[in-house]
């Protein structure tokens, strides 16, 4: 499913915006299979105090930037799912590297959370709309070198397996990779709620 930009003059969408945040990126697409499109809202903390000086001498906005998910009715937009605070600052300091890229996706009534590190590799977070709320059913990863995929990894947390593919061709430059396939159990007991987790950056999936 192709994603489609919310209006930013749609005031049903735009007045679930709490005080104090505004608007940094916002979706369209059907996320309960009603036929409807729901609305993703990115939204990001307007607090002064968090515009600092990096590294660089340049200004940046280190607020957090959080996530609203509204379920579209006949007439209007309804709350589904929140979290203010989850996602980090795209002007994080990433070090000796850039920060990793985040974007959205909604397909197949799922959302998907997903993470780019360039050639180092992605990361990618499914979740579901259950038990009244978004819970994370899914995790893909892949460690990269170049053009040559290292490791991927992939779990689901509904059947509660996990597989690894390792690259097992040293000389592999890339669509030659050989893998060898590792198949686990997870063990977990309650799934992950989109509306519990305090930042995504700290969420340790290597732990399943």
């Amino acid at each position: 499913m192709t994603l489609t930009v919310c209006s930013a003059q749609d005031k049903e969408a735009f007045d679930f915006i709490p005080k104090g945040y505004t608007e940094f990126e916002s979706f369209h697409g059907d996320l309960n299979e009603d036929g409807l499109n729901d609305c993703v809202l990115i939204i990001k903390k307007t607090d002064s105090a968090q515009v600092v000086t990096n590294r660089f001498g340049k200004k940046v906005d280190r607020n957090r930037r959080g996530i609203l998910v509204l379920f579209k009715t006949d007439k209007a937009y309804r709350l589904a799912d929140k979290n203010y605070a989850c996602f980090s600052s795209e002007n994080e300091d990433g070090g000796v590297y850039y920060p990793p890229e985040l974007w959205f996706e909604i397909k197949n009534g799922k959302l998907y959370i997903h993470y780019s590190h360039g050639r180092y590799g992605s990361w990618a977070y499914t979740f579901r709309f259950q038990n009244s709320g978004f819970e994370l059913i899914g995790y893909d990863s892949s460690s990269n070198r170049g053009p040559v995929t290292n490791k991927e990894t992939s779990i689901n947390f509904l059947t509660q397996k996990k597989l690894i593919k390792e690259n097992t061709n040293e000389d592999a430059e890339g669509g030659d990779e050989t893998f060898r396939e590792t198949w686990s159990t997870v063990e977990i007991e309650d799934l992950i709620k989109l509306s519990e987790i305090k930042d995504f950056d700290d969420l340790e999936m290597h732990r399943y």
